[in-house]
């Protein structure tokens, strides 16, 4: 998964056990797992919102994004534009 999880970093700096963190945001310590370990498919604003206030810091603290070499091979234009998002760029037209 290219999005990176770094709540541990911020846990170490902020010198908080998950426990209170979980506690503090006002999710359960199972959820706050998976989230810090990468497992998670999505997450809402208002958590990352309850996060950034309770570990005074800003989403990209927690979150970064990193290639990932599989997504290179899952995708034949390597490199080229997401294929959800609809290139901006005028096609040819033809003869």
């Amino acid at each position: 998964m290219p999005i990176i999880v770094d709540i541990d970093v911020m846990l170490a700096k902020r010198k908080m056990p998950v426990g209170v963190l979980a506690e503090k945001v006002g999710i359960t310590p199972a959820n706050l797992a998976v989230l810090k370990n990468g497992r998670a498919k999505a997450v809402r604003f208002t958590t990352l919102e309850a996060l950034c206030e309770v570990l005074e810091c800003q989403p990209g603290d927690l979150l970064r994004w990193e290639s990932d070499d599989r997504s290179h091979t899952a995708n034949p234009s390597a490199g080229g534009p997401h294929p959800a998002v609809p290139s901006t760029q005028p096609t040819p037209l033809e003869s």
